[in-house]
């Protein structure tokens, strides 16, 4: 099975072309109706992560008390606005990734990354489970330098307690935001819209020791 999956990320000749457009996708959040593309809320963060089928992952963040809206789609590549079988081809570069829009003083961004670390198994490389693919790797995409730290100091203290379980070195890419293109209409809160819907995602058991105080 791996042997027909890519698992090295396209040189920028190998990368597909793109397009100059978006594609279409939702303007609403299926289960809040709140836009997808903002405006957000003066004071709100946004955050980006990738952490296996985004289908799983959106859900982990839009039940979390304290966030506000989340979208899934395609970062980290190098192929302008793709289309999801374009990310499944394995050259555009992308990552599946959740769009994460929270209130800091609901939610404080250690609790946001203390569900990013204990949804998935961020040891596992270029796959989650039996998802194999560059599309699948662990990735958290910062909107600033708070968060840049608070995500350095979180994947330090978890490395830890993972290793002191036998599990090998975590390779999450920790990198500030880049293009974050939203996927297809059907792909948004799969989920909710599929309750029966394939969630591949297994973490590894073992809890995240950083705080989930709320910020003042």
């Amino acid at each position: 099975m791996f042997s027909f999956k890519k698992l090295s990320l396209p040189s920028a000749g190998e990368a597909l072309p793109g397009r100059a457009t978006p594609i279409p996708t939702a303007e609403r959040h299926f289960i809040n109706g709140r836009p997808l593309k903002g405006p957000y809320p003066a004071g709100h963060e946004t955050i980006i992560v990738g952490l296996g089928c985004f289908w799983g992952a959106e859900r982990k963040f839009w039940e979390l008390p304290g966030v506000w809206v989340t979208a899934v789609g395609y970062a980290a590549g190098t192929t302008p606005n793709p289309t999801y079988e374009e990310v499944c081809s394995g050259l555009t570069g992308h990552n599946e990734v959740v769009l994460v829009v929270y209130d800091p003083a609901q939610v404080s961004t250690e609790t946001v990354l203390k569900t990013f670390w204990e949804s998935h198994d961020p040891t596992q490389g270029m796959r989650q489970g039996n998802d194999v693919g560059t599309q699948y790797r662990s990735g958290i995409y910062v909107t600033s330098e708070a968060q840049r730290a608070a995500a350095a100091a979180s994947k330090a203290a978890y490395a830890q307690a993972l290793g002191q379980r036998g599990f090998g070195p975590i390779t999450t890419e920790i990198l500030d935001a880049p293009a974050f293109y939203f996927a297809e209409d059907y792909h948004q809160q799969y989920l909710a819209k599929n309750p029966r819907g394939y969630c591949g995602l297994g973490g590894t058991g073992v809890s995240c020791p950083i705080g989930t105080g709320v910020a003042a």
